[in-house]
């Protein structure tokens, strides 16, 4: 059994913790962390820019004549999510420090690729899955900080001048600019999928280790004990479970078909920590930033068991999607 549980187990997310206790045990400090800082600011640019560069318009066009599904999955990651995220958030078994994060990776998208493969795993429809999750991230550029500003003002500092342009120049623009340069940079950006990744995952192990150190400078570690983190651990556990539930039955009362209803399943119970930790890098103060993502590290790794196994229990049960096919 441990060894199934580890199968699912990204080798990124191994990194992750070591970056974790590397900033744990050598924190970024004086010049050093403004450095570290920098370099991760313009990681988060570039980032956002080749996201940008990657989103295909005929896929927007073609995911628009889909609206009752992909309204149905904005809703979950956009409403639903946030509503639960306001309860559990509130809940008083919650350290109060990590209440904050608990309702902040419900208020991002939902993720890209790992939507579309467990969508493609359990035989659903791949098109869909590809547009929901391009639809989610496009309007979690804007309306993730939103909602951020309306449900957690105080915490992220307030919606200030600063935060503002931070939001325009090292997300929004750096996307919009990526975007309109897609027909000369598109071919590029698609032949170097590796270069995309590394840049994906090298901008947020710099943004974990600048958080993380300046959280443990503080006094993370004295804050938090074993205690809140299984706490935690259960809360994120539940909350995925209340959302795929809901999603299915949604599903269910929506009339979708099975190929459809699998991507709601997938794309709307899904949260973006490529998406989240560098929107958490711009929109909280440095020294909140660690403890304000920690509950995504923790949701993210459980989403993508629980993912795995239902997706691989619907692939026995579901005969090979036409649409999937078509795809493929």
């Amino acid at each position: 059994m441990i060894r199934r549980l580890l199968a699912f187990v990204e080798p990124f997310i191994l990194v992750l913790l070591g970056t974790v206790l590397l900033a744990s045990v050598l924190p970024a400090r004086g010049f050093w962390a403004g450095t570290v800082g920098a370099i991760a600011d313009a990681g988060i640019a570039l980032l956002f820019f080749l996201h940008g560069a990657k989103l295909s318009r005929e896929a927007v066009w073609q995911g628009a004549s889909n609206w009752r599904l992909h309204g149905a999955t904005l809703g979950v990651t956009f409403i639903l999510f946030p509503a639960l995220g306001l309860a559990f958030a509130r809940s008083p078994f919650v350290y109060a420090g990590l209440s904050a994060g608990l309702l902040f990776l419900t208020l991002l998208p939902s993720t890209v690729q790992s939507s579309i493969a467990f969508t493609a795993v359990a035989r659903g429809n791949v098109a869909a899955a590809i547009c929901a999750a391009t639809f989610s991230n496009l309007i979690g550029i804007v309306l993730t900080p939103a909602l951020v500003a309306l449900l957690m003002g105080g915490a992220a500092g307030g919606v200030t001048l600063a935060a503002v342009q931070a939001i325009i120049f090292q997300l929004l623009l750096p996307f919009v600019v990526g975007h309109l340069l897609r027909p000369w940079i598109g071919g590029f950006v698609a032949r170097h999928k590796t270069l995309v990744s590394r840049v994906d995952r090298g901008s947020i192990l710099l943004v974990v280790y600048t958080a993380f150190g300046a959280a443990v400078v503080e006094g993370l570690w004295h804050r938090i004990s074993v205690g809140d983190l299984l706490i935690l651990g259960s809360i994120c556990l539940l909350l995925l479970g209340v959302v795929m539930a809901a999603t299915w039955l949604i599903a269910r009362l929506m009339g979708l078909a099975q190929e459809d209803a699998v991507v709601l399943l997938f794309c709307g119970s899904k949260k973006s920590l490529a998406s989240g930790v560098p929107m958490a890098g711009v929109l909280f103060p440095a020294a909140q930033v660690g403890i304000v993502i920690l509950p995504l590290m923790m949701f993210h790794q459980l989403q993508l068991i629980a993912c795995a196994l239902i997706a691989a229990r619907l692939a026995k049960r579901a005969p090979a999607s036409p649409v999937m096919a078509t795809v493929a």
